[in-house]
């Protein structure tokens, strides 16, 4: 076919593909930048096209039916004649044999599907270059020679111990250039530890298979880090040909391209292709882990007023502003996963417009959604100061959570919005659930938080003690204080209600410390009273070990109350040791210098671990009441319990059984050594007075009672 109306020096592309939406994509790709486009349906009308077009290059297509790509590029091969046209196979297919066999019916290169677009007419125009060199310096008499000089790679020959035999082109080249007279060194010797590795290891993979070895290595040069493509072909027996080309361009340009397509280009925060992407990674992970994940979804109140006021360009400063706020205040992050799993960092994300979504990973309670919701309105009820303007602005915030509301990436997205519209008629500046039982969860722990705020002041907490017996002697030789909070209009609340609130608010400080001084005083005062054999044991929570002054205000609390530090034992769980062990333990040895007693509670449920064991300063292991009520219920439990008592006697600590309820627990404990037991069949938590008659009691009772 004679093509008589395309101007010569645009490149024709002849692409042979029975696929017209591939067709239509390839013309899209390449005739804006500069490339004259023919198309063929099948392998022989690419054949009587090559033979009147005589195009530049060749885009052929492995899969076709009739007559499939290798046969049409090995006719087309036999049409070139001494004329070097490359032929380009596009093929899905990553078999090493099809891509040999595309190379043996004379193809210049290959492609893979899917296609990169934006890269395409790059690497043609290369070819092309490549092949322009190759027609114009094959007429002349030192062809090969200039031909090698031409290019933009290097190209060396090693034998099989990694020797440098030969070395070509690249010559103006600093980034890969390696002087002649480094011809018979050894690879390692010339290249970066990591090339040379690289290509030892693909030099033989290349003898042995016979086969094209490509791999990827990155150099630091002048400061800045570039990227290098090796190629390594078997030349004979013992020898390869490597070819090292400087990617680094290709490299940058395809991080370019990934970036604009999944992030906004105003706040450079992901856009909704990206937030999706990472929602599913976010949903998998949280669905194996047993966790929750929070979308909250989040508009500016009256934003269009500033645009309309102020204009454009502060509304798009504003919008960077809030962006950086928003990844600034997330950093802190809340997605808290179980101890030994790695934290998930949250994800901010810009949908268009004024609308802004925050993906919290990895959560163990919807009450984390609701602390950094506010924590946002907090952050950005202060004022932006955008060049001579002064400008506060809120937001309204809808909150869904996985897999709660649903375990569908669009659904949740909808719910966050449909959420966030709930917010806005409530008044705008505040954040909603998007079911309404959450919304009456959050509202009862707000109301809960504020009332534990005034509880300290209002006198509200009690202090319970539950007995600790000597199972050799049958006496009452220690206490364990337990917080009760008991609400003038709710009554008494338990602490598993308030416990986990106070922690998460940090107000367990102020009410651990009176604990302990409540406990040290009071017990002091029994010690004092005729009841001089009697210790005590406190709880104390991973926000009072994590404070520096921890250890100072212990000793000022024993101190004041007058008591023998020997009779005070503070009680931790494993988990609270473990979060920081090395910051954890000096502490702890200096607490036990002073002669204060440690224990570890809830043993077996944890980390359970000798190697940690041997280096904690420990005094008492208490077991976990599930194994003492499962002991004739579940023989590995009998078990467990028996090797507890036997280990830690081993380490020369002792053993306090939690939980006892019954009279054949007691027994099996005290047939197997174990030193104590607390629980509801020796007593129940009891208030100081009550705890005095009990203790009164006691002393006329005797352990065979028990047997």
């Amino acid at each position: 076919m004679e093509n008589v109306l395309h101007d010569r020096d645009q490149p024709i592309v002849l692409v042979v593909d029975d696929d017209v939406t591939l067709r239509i994509l390839v013309r899209e790709s390449l005739e804006p930048s500069g490339f004259f486009v023919e198309e063929a349906t099948d392998g022989a009308e690419a054949i009587s096209l090559f033979r009147n077009l005589r195009p530049d290059i060749v885009l052929l297509d492995v899969m076709m039916p009739e007559m499939d790509g290798f046969t049409t590029c090995s006719e087309l091969h036999k049409l070139r004649g001494d004329e070097q046209i490359p032929v380009v196979m596009m093929t899905s297919l990553d078999d090493t044999d099809s891509i040999n066999r595309a190379y043996e019916v004379g193809a210049t290169d290959f492609i893979t599907k899917p296609i990169n677009w934006a890269i395409l007419p790059h690497r043609l125009r290369y070819i092309l270059r490549a092949s322009k060199a190759f027609n114009d310096l094959k007429r002349s008499e030192a062809k090969n020679q200039a031909l090698l000089e031409a290019i933009p790679d290097m190209l060396f020959q090693i034998d099989r111990d990694g020797t440098l035999l030969e070395i070509k082109g690249a010559r103006e080249n600093r980034f890969t250039a390696i002087p002649n007279e480094f011809i018979g060194r050894k690879i390692g010797e010339v290249m970066p530890s990591e090339a040379a590795q690289a290509i030892m290891v693909h030099l033989e993979k290349a003898i042995v298979t016979r086969e094209v070895q490509v791999f990827e290595y990155r150099d630091s040069i002048e400061g800045n880090t570039r990227f290098f493509e090796g190629r390594l072909v078997a030349s004979g027996e013992e020898k390869v040909l490597a070819i090292i080309r400087d990617v680094t361009e290709h490299r940058l340009a395809e991080e370019q391209i990934f970036f604009l397509a999944y992030h906004d280009t105003l706040t450079h925060l992901p856009n909704r292709h990206l937030l999706k992407d990472r929602m599913r990674q976010a949903l998998a992970y949280a669905q194996r882990h047993n966790l929750l994940v929070a979308i909250l979804f989040l508009d500016l109140d009256n934003f269009k007023r500033i645009n309309d006021t102020l204009g454009h360009n502060t509304g798009d400063l504003l919008l960077q502003g809030v962006g950086d706020r928003l990844v600034k205040c997330v950093r802190r992050s809340d997605t808290v996963a179980r101890a030994g799993m790695e934290r998930l960092e949250p994800t901010v994300a810009r949908l268009g417009g004024d609308e802004f979504t925050v993906l919290l990973n990895g959560i163990l309670s919807i009450q984390n959604a609701a602390k950094v919701a506010q924590r946002i309105l907090d952050m950005l009820s202060q004022p932006f100061i955008l060049g001579p303007h002064e400008v506060v602005i809120t937001a309204s915030i809808g909150i869904t959570v996985f897999p709660i509301d649903s375990e569908d990436v669009e659904t949740l997205l909808k719910n966050a919005d449909t959420a966030m519209y709930q917010a806005k008629e409530q008044g705008k500046n505040n954040y909603q659930f998007y079911a309404e039982s959450m919304n009456a969860v959050a509202l009862e722990r707000f109301t809960m938080e504020n009332q534990l705020r005034k509880a300290l002041k209002n006198q509200e907490f009690r202090l319970n003690y539950q007995p600790q017996m000597d199972l050799r002697t049958g006496k009452i030789v220690g206490v364990e204080s337990v917080l009760r909070w008991v609400q003038p209009d709710r009554g008494s609340v338990q602490p598993e209600a308030f416990i986990p609130l106070a922690e998460d608010t940090g107000l367990i400080l102020p009410i651990g410390e009176w604990v302990l001084q409540t406990a040290c005083a009071e017990t002091q005062g029994l010690r004092r009273n005729g009841f001089s054999s009697l210790s005590l044991t406190v709880n104390i929570s991973s926000l009072q070990l994590r404070q520096k002054e921890f250890a100072q205000t212990v000793i000022q609390v024993v101190k004041a109350s007058d008591m023998d530090p020997h009779h005070l034992e503070l009680e931790l769980t494993e988990s609270i040791i473990m979060q920081n062990i090395e910051a954890t333990v000096p502490k702890l040895q200096g607490l036990k210098d002073i002669g204060i007693q440690l224990s570890l509670d809830d043993f077996g449920t944890g980390y359970s671990s000798l190697s940690y064991l041997e280096r904690i300063p420990l005094d008492t292991i208490k077991i976990d009441r599930s194994f003492i009520n499962d002991i004739f219920r579940r023989p590995n439990c009998a078990s467990i319990v028996k090797a507890i008592i036997a280990m830690a006697h081993s380490l020369n600590l002792k053993v306090v059984a939690e939980g006892v309820e019954t009279e054949d627990q007691l027994a099996f404990l005290m047939e197997n050594g174990c030193d104590q037991a607390q629980g509801y069949f020796i007593s129940e938590p009891l208030p100081r007075d009550a705890l005095i008659d009990l203790l009164d009691e006691w002393k006329s009772l005797d352990l065979k009672m028990f047997r």
